[in-house]
């Protein structure tokens, strides 16, 4: 398998200093771009959300732990692999996350849910598209349900 080069084109700005499972919802961040792509943000301001890639910088995957577990490790969760769930700890360490812009600013843009800590790499930012983006009538095992109690 050929492997590739990303370059980060800036880097998250965030009160959240450690990776953290909760709360996500209430955080507002800022993500600073490269001087020479802010440009790029031109016509951003028209939408209300989002598409945040960045790579998880500080995520350390390790099959024998990672590969099947319980989310977040808890005991009332199913064994289930890593492409069931959304963990950090993964093959590539991935975070796509939909966020609120709130502003398109000077240095980037300030948004609102992006669960990434202070410091993580930026890789790319794309405007949410309801149209693409969304799926009608979504179904999700119910212990995702409950996982999510709390995080957003």
């Amino acid at each position: 398998m050929p492997t590739f080069t990303l370059r980060p084109i800036g880097h998250v700005v965030s009160p959240v200093l450690e990776p953290t499972d909760v709360d996500w919802g209430k955080v507002v961040s800022r993500l600073v771009l490269l001087p020479h792509l802010r440009p790029g943000l031109q016509g951003l301001q028209a939408f209300s959300h989002v598409i945040v890639v960045t790579l998880l910088h500080r995520a350390a995957f390790d099959p024998a732990r990672d590969l099947v577990r319980r989310p977040r490790g808890l005991v009332t969760m199913p064994m289930v692999g890593i492409f069931s769930q959304r963990a950090k700890d993964r093959p590539n360490p991935l975070g796509f996350t939909v966020v609120r812009l709130r502003e398109v600013t000077t240095e980037g843009i300030e948004v609102q849910g992006l669960d990434a800590i202070d410091g993580t790499p930026v890789l790319d930012i794309k405007p949410y598209y309801p149209q693409y983006d969304a799926v009608d009538s979504p179904v999700v095992p119910e212990w995702v349900n409950t996982l999510m109690e709390g995080y957003f």
